[in-house]
């Protein structure tokens, strides 16, 4: 007869503190409404609806076939990807990167800064974080032991920190900031920039920028990459993806690049976490890179056209919602009538079967907004209106 262990099964106490992640909150809703058989329309996951591009999935399929590409990858990815990188980034920024030092191949961009802060942040160091932010970034600092400190974004700022609150903490190791911006889709000018890489030179302050939408963006206003102000290769390292530019977000590559002493601790931790990304995907990843210009236009014509769908459609019913610069979200302040950021939601949900994402998790930040994706097809956008002029 056996006798049952006696083992200590709880979370760890760095799991403890974390609240429950936003968008698995926000699948389980989604699931149990379609499970009760609701047509539910998902304006919540940025999740891109449309199919990788035909070479890309074909330059991959040719890599299946070379067994070469079968064992474990080198820890600093491909020397041709990187070269790509490097190549690709010279064309978009104007900016040199060096691909043997100041580049680093990733399993998505997520993966890599969530490892970045091990390398860096030591415990009890203080890192600025914009509120509201990306809900993965808070989670990244504390496994690290770094200390948050807020820094609020506002609508009367166009959703900038404010350049002296920043000034304010000197003694901060790093500030964390994202542009194009999620939730807010907000772009960051380059007098920003100069600001912030001023203040970070002057104090010894990393800049970990995250670009993961760089090149979702309207009106033909190309976001700023932060290498493009110069010192800036003295402070910052910056996170890039392929996954919003080229519809391959369950593939995993992106890349991280910067300062070689940044790019180095980064991939110091990784060499101790992972074995580097499946070689197929990075010579696919060296497709994408070298695909036509059309491509990612096509993409940035496909999202423009159902931003303006949903805000023009949105106005229409009285609701005052700006169109969104750049990234696929529509950020918007609640229609009058509801109470909460969580309320409003509940309500498209129950009331509407419409998926969105409430402000406030993102931070408190971001209490009396609610954030919609264009990730789902015109039809159903204009159907999403359609059904929130009853509940509005």
């Amino acid at each position: 007869m056996s006798t049952q262990a006696n083992l200590n099964l709880e979370f760890a106490d760095r799991l403890k503190k974390l609240p429950p992640y936003l968008f698995v909150e926000i699948d389980k809703a989604k699931r149990a409404a379609i499970a009760e058989g609701r047509d539910v329309i998902n304006l919540g996951i940025g999740d891109p609806d449309y199919a990788t591009p035909t070479h890309i999935i074909e330059a991959m399929k040719v890599a299946l076939d070379d067994g070469d590409n079968h064992h474990y990858a080198l820890d600093a990815g491909m020397p041709a990807l990187r070269k790509e990188i490097s190549a690709w980034f010279k064309i978009r920024f104007a900016a040199d990167l060096n691909p043997d030092t100041e580049i680093y191949p990733l399993i998505g961009s997520k993966e890599g800064i969530a490892h970045f802060p091990l390398g860096v942040i030591n415990p009890g160091d203080k890192v600025l974080l914009t509120d509201p932010a990306y809900p993965a970034y808070r989670p990244t600092i504390q496994f690290a032991g770094g200390n948050i400190v807020d820094v609020p974004l506002t609508a009367e700022n166009n959703w900038l920190p404010d350049l002296n609150d920043i000034a304010k903490h000197g003694d901060a190791k790093m500030i964390v900031i994202n542009y194009p911006n999620n939730p807010t889709a907000a772009v960051a000018t380059r007098e920003f920039y100069e600001g912030l890489v001023k203040i970070a030179r002057e104090n010894g302050m990393i800049i970990l920028s995250d670009m993961a939408y760089s090149e979702v963006y309207f009106d033909g206003q190309k976001p700023l990459s932060i290498f493009e102000i110069d010192g800036a290769k003295d402070v910052a390292i910056e996170f890039h993806s392929l996954s919003k530019t080229y519809y391959m977000t369950g593939w995993r590559i992106g890349w991280a690049c910067g300062h070689p002493t940044l790019i180095a601790a980064l991939g110091k931790v990784k060499s101790n976490y992972d074995s580097g990304i499946f070689s197929a995907i990075q010579v696919a990843g060296i497709a994408a890179l070298q695909s036509n210009p059309s491509v990612t236009q096509a993409m940035r014509d496909l999202y423009q056209d159902r931003r303006d769908c949903l805000v023009q459609g949105l106005n229409g019913l009285g609701w005052d919602v700006l169109p969104p610069k750049a990234a696929f979200y529509v950020w918007a302040r609640l229609p009058k009538g509801f109470s909460s950021s969580m309320d409003c939601a509940k309500t498209f949900l129950d009331q509407a079967n419409i998926v969105a994402t409430p402000g406030n998790g993102f931070g408190a930040g971001g209490e009396g907004f609610i954030r919609m994706a264009l990730t789902v097809e015109r039809s159903r956008l204009e159907e999403a209106v359609d059904r929130l002029a009853k509940v509005l």
